[in-house]
């Protein structure tokens, strides 16, 4: 059996089509008769939050779960709450999709996102509609904590030495969403100087869109420069992920943030990065040359978080996860994205070495990796075609299909959010992955 309606992270869809309060109300239900006790709910800044997060407190309300209500903060936020107080989650969010999109992700007792088998079950009680459903006096009880989000700020803080970013100063662009309340209180408290932009909550998102990109963070790069500052970092609709601009402005690619922050964990702790077939082989070589291995899953950050937990259940050392998205995982925090830690580890890096990003990155093996998106209602010919690219190299079938030749290697998946597959390619020499890029185009698309 195989998930259906929910992808890689959660299930998402445009308002007032795939998704819908009933929808909604109808996974509460079922998470509700899935998970007894004290579930948390919490949403993102999105126009249609407050409809879906009441349709699925009434859905969990109805089969008897106490529900507290922990308002608008980030997914990892939700997530921290939820190990440390509750017995599961539901955050209502869509991510980086465009406003008119929104979702539900699931949050187990643990603090890490429903992984597969229990998300198929779920789908089977939301399809047959057999739930619980409690008589009026044993109808569950709503609650408001809104106020615990200051429990995650400082379980952040208080990773990193006193005061470590005194004298720095960050721009932070937390997009319009939700992250706005929590990274620039983060980096104020470790001691750095704060200048905001797109921080108030809006799920208009008139400053630029919830994907944090090159093009949408121009202001946050002219910001960075007028104000001198060491860096700028921005979040996605979440803020489980994080992406920065350097001290000149310039868009750090997210392998390279992984790199770093990657590096300096495997300096502190020599063990086992975990990462998705998606990521660039910068990392793996950043990891062997501080004696750590990488372990590839695939793609999807509950896959990375909970492959970290089974080494660790091992008796394994876990230095450091995550994904090539921006989305990062501190096993000495918790086992998600975390996009208001990785701010706060990319300050206290900074700080710690006294050399800009772009110092630090320059001093990186360099790598260049194509993406396209590609339309298709056929993702399984696609993958076929692409086998044929092979020429009897092994492939990796972790996810889609990754072939690596001695000089290369791409990797061919559908999208687990939206409706297109995804081509990434890569090389040391920029010239071979653009030849293997239209080889492969050349080849799926005949």
């Amino acid at each position: 059996m195989a998930k259906e309606l929910f992808g890689t992270n959660g299930v998402r869809g445009v308002i007032g089509t795939e998704m819908n309060p009933e929808l909604v109300m109808r996974i509460g239900s079922a998470l509700g008769t899935m998970i007894k006790g004290r579930i948390a709910v919490g949403r993102d800044t999105r126009t249609s939050g407050e409809a879906l997060a009441s349709a699925m407190r009434a859905g969990l309300l109805s089969t008897g779960c106490d529900v507290v209500d922990v308002g608008i903060l980030p997914t990892p936020a939700l997530q921290y709450l939820v190990r440390e107080h509750y017995d599961g989650g539901a955050m209502i969010t869509a991510s980086h999709n465009p406003p008119e999109y929104n979702g539900v992700k699931v949050i187990e007792g643990d603090g890490t996102e429903m992984g597969d088998d229990r998300t198929i079950q779920l789908e089977a009680l939301i399809k047959s509609r057999d739930v619980t459903v409690a008589d009026w006096r044993a109808v569950g009880r709503l609650t408001d904590e809104s106020q615990r989000v200051e429990e995650y700020i400082s379980s952040i803080v208080t990773q990193f030495p006193e005061k470590i970013c005194q004298g720095m100063t960050v721009v932070v662009d937390p997009g319009s969403g939700p992250a706005a309340t929590t990274t620039p209180e983060i980096l104020r408290r470790m001691g750095a100087a704060i200048h905001t932009i797109n921080a108030r909550f809006d799920g208009t998102f008139p400053g630029r869109l919830p994907e944090p990109t090159p093009e949408g963070l121009a202001p946050l790069s002219e910001m960075v420069r007028a104000t001198g500052a060491a860096f700028g970092v921005a979040h996605d609709g979440d803020a489980d992920r994080a992406v920065f601009v350097d001290e000149k402005g310039v868009f750090v690619d997210e392998n390279v943030t992984f790199a770093l922050l990657a590096e300096a964990a495997c300096k502190e702790k020599t063990g086992l990065v975990i990462t998705p077939v998606s990521t660039s082989d910068l990392i793996a070589d950043v990891a062997s040359a501080c004696g750590c291995r990488t372990i590839t899953t695939p793609v999807g950050s509950i896959y990375v978080a909970r492959t970290m937990r089974k080494y660790i259940e091992e008796g394994h050392t876990v230095a450091f996860g995550g994904e090539g998205n921006g989305g990062l995982i501190f096993p000495n925090h918790q086992f998600c994205r975390d996009g208001g830690m990785t701010a706060a580890a990319m300050a206290a890096l900074i700080a710690g070495t006294a050399e800009p990003i772009s110092g630090l990155a320059g001093r990186l093996p360099s790598y260049t990796m194509l993406k396209e998106k590609i339309h298709t209602r056929d993702p399984k010919r696609l993958i076929s075609k692409m086998k044929e690219c092979a020429d009897g190299i092994s492939l990796d079938e972790t996810d889609g299909i990754r072939i690596r030749w001695k000089d290369a290697w791409a990797l061919l998946r559908p999208s687990g959010t939206e409706p297109f597959v995804r081509l990434y390619v890569e090389s040391r020499d920029p010239i071979k992955a653009e030849e293997k890029k239209k080889t492969i185009l050349d080849q799926i698309n005949h």
